[in-house]
């Protein structure tokens, strides 16, 4: 039974150190991985947006995406949608919509001869 005890113990020490080393407490960490969990969800069930090229990070309720997409549409409802969490206090987003080759050509672009 101390056995059990002490490796218990040993456990929940080790899962606290692996917590951020900031002032953060351990309660927020965990309140801020249920709020990206419940963000990544949000977006993987919207229809317009992919959440794989997304990234979502949380700090103390304050919600940062990152990524690549299409189109500023997709942008402004990934930030809609982050938003409507539960928890979350503020949304930061630093999303790139990318340029499809349809896109606007710059000049210089073209192949040599």
């Amino acid at each position: 039974m101390r056995f059990k005890t002490i490796v218990l113990a040993v456990a929940v020490f080790g899962a606290a150190s692996c917590a951020p080393h900031t002032d953060e407490t351990i309660r927020e960490y965990f309140d801020d991985v249920g709020i990206t969990a419940q963000v990544k969800a949000a977006i993987a069930a919207e229809g317009v947006l992919s959440y794989l090229s997304i990234s979502v990070e949380t700090f103390r309720g304050v919600v940062l995406l990152s990524g690549f997409i299409d189109s500023e549409h997709q942008k402004k409802r990934a930030i809609e949608v982050a938003s409507g969490v539960p928890g979350v206090r503020e949304v930061k987003a630093l999303l790139v919509v990318k340029y499809l080759e349809s896109g606007p050509k710059s000049q210089g672009s073209s192949p040599k001869p």
